[in-house]
């Protein structure tokens, strides 16, 4: 396999203290260098005649790799390693977020109105009037990101207290980049009957659920059933908002290699919620030859052992993945590290797309398949291309408050993923920008803008 790139979420912070002479520093950064780390910022902490301290940002590309990287540092010559932290650990040291105030306390007339007496005019008016609960409370902006810790990442069940901080980080993306209030729910079940009702029963405090990290294919009718038994927006983000970013990205790819959704032949690893959830908004954009696969191979009629959600994709194809590429125009991988080998890339149809989207290390490394590929994109950071679910659930949901969807559809979501798709102009288009950056600040107000508008056209929006 190919040497993995240096990324932030393996980085740590070295404090090193050393004589103050030329070349001290240089030997530092010659150790970093030779064992394949990316050097970051570096800051001077304290410096003298004699001596000088400072810390150091090191990118690595594990943490076996990071502290190869520290041991060298450690070997050269005259250096002291003062410290060495895991930048990743210390920052979520604590948790990630916390619930503040949006109005202040300060004398008695205040703490009359925002608590007893006067809240109680606030209670009498939501009981005759429930409506008012979206306008007088923090429900008209606060999602539920609920799991049971089912299938936290690609680690598999870890459970509700390992799944914490990927909640605590999705409400921190849903406040930075959508502007919406958002608390984690980690569950101790996994019992589906129990995850519904649990849902049910907090749903009066929250305009929306974002349902996360629950395994297929019991995520399907947990999703099912909250959408049919409350009034509010009920999204799995695993399976849709993948699906919508895939859909945003590939639109775009088709565009450089200047194929049609509907002529492409489409090979899709992974038959869990993202791959079923993307395979869907594929055809609803038009997509007509979708090939599914999973660890056994093509999803095909001729097998007896596929779940109700499998069985809507059988195809009359058989073999393994290998064979459904052959002549492929599009790969989309949401399954496993290497299954996919370049002999499978150089097999499929002229400018190939390949969406290899398995976190950290993908279906294939993008470095052995440069040449061979048309468009390639990953779930990474550190490559172009990143297929990341914050281009969509942020603005979604801002959409679907603002406009009290009672529901979310396909519709709302074929609209986020044209408007994600549109920002990139067609003179910006190239093989390795075709999303948006997750950064850029169009992104949100664009889907929420599409969302709102689907929703009035599907007679969804409450106000």
């Amino acid at each position: 396999m190919a040497q993995l790139t240096p990324s932030a979420s393996f980085s740590f912070k070295v404090c090193i203290k050393g004589p103050n002479r030329p070349g001290m520093l240089a030997g530092v950064v010659e150790a970093i260098a030779k064992n394949s780390g990316s050097l970051g910022d570096i800051r001077l902490i304290e410096q003298n005649l004699q001596e000088s301290v400072r810390e150091l940002d090191v990118d690595a590309a594990s943490a076996e790799h990071a502290g190869e990287i520290e041991q060298a540092i450690r070997e050269v010559a005259d250096v002291e390693v003062l410290s060495a932290d895991d930048r990743t650990f210390a920052m979520h040291v604590g948790g990630k977020i916390t619930v503040d105030s949006r109005i202040s306390v300060g004398n008695q007339a205040d703490l009359a109105m925002a608590y007893t007496p006067g809240v109680g005019r606030i209670c009498r008016a939501i009981a005759e009037h429930p409506e008012e609960v979206y306008r007088l409370t923090v429900k008209q902006n606060m999602v539920a990101i609920v799991t049971d810790g089912s299938a936290v990442l690609g680690l598999g069940n870890l459970g509700p207290e390992a799944a914490l901080p990927v909640m605590e980080g999705k409400a921190l993306l849903f406040k930075e980049f959508g502007g919406v209030d958002a608390f984690p729910i980690c569950l101790a079940t996994q019992d589906t009957n129990e995850i519904v009702k649990t849902v049910k029963y907090l749903a009066p405090v929250f305009g929306g659920v974002n349902l996360e990290d629950i395994a297929a294919p019991r995520c399907f009718e947990i999703e099912r059933r909250l959408r049919e038994e409350t009034d509010i927006p009920i999204f799995h983000d695993d399976q849709h908002g993948t699906a919508i970013v895939v859909l945003a990205a590939l639109t775009n790819a088709l565009r450089v290699v200047e194929k049609s959704m509907a002529e492409v032949r489409i090979v899709m690893n992974g038959a869990g919620a993202a791959g079923i959830a993307i395979a869907k908004l594929l055809q609803a954009a038009g997509a007509m030859q979708i090939i599914i696969c999973d660890s056994k191979g093509i999803v095909s009629v001729s097998r007896s052992d596929l779940n109700d959600a499998k069985q809507a994709w059988a195809v009359k194809e058989s073999g393994q993945l290998a064979d459904a590429m052959n002549h492929s125009d599009v790969f989309i991988g949401v399954s496993a590290p290497g299954v996919v080998t370049p002999e499978m890339v150089k097999s499929m149809a002229a400018k190939p797309i390949v969406f290899a989207m398995a976190n950290p290390v993908p279906e294939i490394q993008p470095e052995l398949v440069l040449d061979d590929v048309a468009v390639i994109a990953t779930g990474r950071s550190d490559y172009p291309n990143q297929i990341n679910n914050v281009l969509a659930f942020p603005g979604l949901f801002r959409g679907a408050l603002d406009c009290r969807a009672s529901t979310l559809t396909q519709k709302m979501y074929l609209g986020a993923a044209e408007a994600i798709a549109s920002l990139v102009a067609a003179d910006e288009l190239t093989r390795e920008h075709i999303v948006p950056s997750a950064f850029d600040k169009r992104v949100a107000p664009a889907v929420a803008a599409a969302v709102q508008a689907a929703a009035r056209d599907e007679g969804i929006a409450r106000c």
